[in-house]
């Protein structure tokens, strides 16, 4: 019999209703096959636009019994999760503009050319969809990153039907999530299974290896993310597996910029490794700081103003924050400034500030655990001695979504004398995804050149998981050789019928009468 799912209210600890039942395998492979059969319907390129601005149209319609149940099973509060809405809708409008574009098809047509050594035949080239994307959501966005979010987002997109492994914090808001998307593809056109979601641990291995399902997306932990990676790899058929893991996010902090303006350092630290009680993905969890009074005054900063007790997603979160916590401050030579409060009855965590000497991290240790993603309001300073010291710590840190650089006016500028703010950039460049200067991690904003990835274990791909590039995941290039005019799809025939940017003989070209708004739903678009 199927374990039910409940959902739970994480600010007391107690089920708040039951919402549905794990899936079994059989159920899990009936999910994939009703999913596999919208893949005609979805090649519509019309139809998933339409589909896509229609989810976000009912995504507001219905944004106070959203928003309310994923306040009530993830404590993240009304404004925040009113924000993260938002986000969502415009995500997925963003996404259907990218399909009316339709320059991610990445057309290319070289024609024949006898005269060259040796000839070139004619060639055709653009992407098609892979098929059937299992989606894992996180824990921490229950709409940008989950049922609704990026990754199925950018699925539709590419024309890929959607199968959701919900998160088992916030069952009740994925239920709510799923039926908007179906009912948004009924209305559109499309079938209701364009999108299918399934709850329960067993359900997210099931799916991972279905012989059906061709490519995956996950936000996760490492150890959770690592298993299903390994599975995808272990199929008799492996198929790609976008994987965000785990992240430090390192900042630095130059003795230059510590003078200019260590208060204002400290506090914006504050607020980014504070932020949704430190559950974000890109918090940072390590800053290299000067050891001297520039940085005491940071910290003094730091601890000021680092904001009070917090819910975290659920209580086994929280166990392991505190554990965590409690580890790596009894290592030698950590000095814990600012320690977690345990209030509210064992709900709510405070947040926690560790220090340590930049050169017990110079080689393998125990002190490596200070090198590791601890999730939650935690942040370590590692006090460095000078440049080199700072050099040898960045040089052992992990792969990171992002990576952060404090400077100085003159250093930002490029006027210093030692040119350090060049310097550090080409130094944290091969650790991360993203490099912030002068700002703060926590915040990916959704645009066209936004990457959110990085280098393992950030990441297992070098893919994003935010900005219009997500959508390539889900795409796999096909080129045509001396196909007959005829049989070619309607993207690669010359008159180009469907009005595509594309690359003719190696130049860009805009179609005349390109339409901004993409072709009607119904109007079909290749095979």
């Amino acid at each position: 019999m199927a374990a039910p799912v409940w959902s739970v209210d994480p600010r007391t600890g107690k089920r708040r209703e039951r919402v549905a039942v794990e899936a079994t395998a059989d159920a899990v492979d009936a999910a994939v096959r009703a999913a596999h059969t919208a893949r005609g319907p979805l090649a519509d390129r019309g139809r998933r636009a339409a589909l896509l601005r229609r989810a976000a149209d009912l995504l507001e319609a219905d944004a106070g019994p959203v928003v309310a149940d994923a306040d009530a099973e993830t404590a993240l509060g009304i404004p925040r999760l009113t924000g993260e809405l938002a986000r969502t809708a415009y995500q997925l409008r963003s996404f259907a503009d990218l399909v009316d574009e339709g320059a991610f098809l990445d057309v290319r047509i070289d024609h024949a050319d006898p005269g060259l050594a040796p000839p070139r035949p004619d060639l055709r080239r653009y992407k098609i969809p892979l098929g059937v994307v299992a989606v894992y959501a996180a824990s921490n966005f229950p709409l940008a990153f989950s049922v609704p979010g990026g990754d199925t987002a950018s699925a539709l997109a590419a024309g890929c039907p959607v199968v959701v492994k919900a998160h088992p914090d916030h069952p009740a808001t994925s239920e709510r999530c799923a039926a908007l998307l179906r009912r948004a593809a009924t209305e559109t056109g499309l079938p209701a299974d364009t999108v299918v979601l399934v709850h329960g641990f067993r359900a997210g291995l099931d799916l991972v290896r279905h012989p059906l399902v061709t490519a995956a997306g996950f936000t996760g932990s490492i150890r959770g993310g690592r298993a299903l990676y390994d599975a995808a790899a272990a199929r008799p058929h492996p198929i790609p597996f976008h994987g965000e893991l785990g992240s430090l996010n390192p900042v630095v902090v130059t003795e230059a910029a510590a003078a200019e303006r260590a208060d204002e350092i400290g506090t914006g630290l504050a607020g980014s490794m504070t932020l949704g009680t430190g559950q974000f993905c890109v918090k940072p969890g390590l800053v290299l700081v000067p050891d001297g009074p520039h940085g005491d005054r940071l910290l003094a900063a730091l601890t000021a103003a680092a904001t009070g007790p917090g819910v975290m997603l659920d209580h086994r979160m929280r166990d392991a924050f505190l554990a965590g916590i409690r580890e790596r401050a009894q290592l030698p030579g950590v000095q814990a400034p600012l320690l977690p409060s345990a209030e509210d009855g064992g709900h709510t965590v405070g947040a926690a500030v560790l220090t340590v000497d930049a050169a017990r991290l110079a080689a393998p240790g125990p002190h490596d655990l200070l090198l590791e993603e601890c999730f939650g309001p935690v942040t370590v300073l590692a006090r460095c001695a000078d440049e080199d010291e700072a050099a040898a710590l960045l040089a052992r840190v992990p792969g990171t979504l992002s990576a952060t650089l404090q400077l100085s006016a003159a250093e930002s500028a490029g006027t210093d004398p030692a040119g350090r703010g060049a310097r550090l950039l080409a130094a944290v460049t091969p650790l991360a995804g993203r490099v912030v200067v002068n700002g703060w991690p926590t915040g990916v904003a959704v645009a066209p050149a936004q990457h959110h990835g990085g280098p393992y274990p950030a990441t297992t791909s070098t893919a994003t998981s935010v900005g219009a590039t997500a959508v390539e995941r889900w795409l796999r290039p096909v080129a045509y050789q001396d196909t007959p005019p005829a049989l070619l799809p309607p993207e690669l025939r010359d008159a180009n019928p469907l009005e595509l940017p594309r690359r003719v003989d190696g130049r860009a070209e805009e179609p005349r009468g390109h339409r901004a708004g993409g072709p009607p739903a119904g109007e079909g678009t290749g095979p």
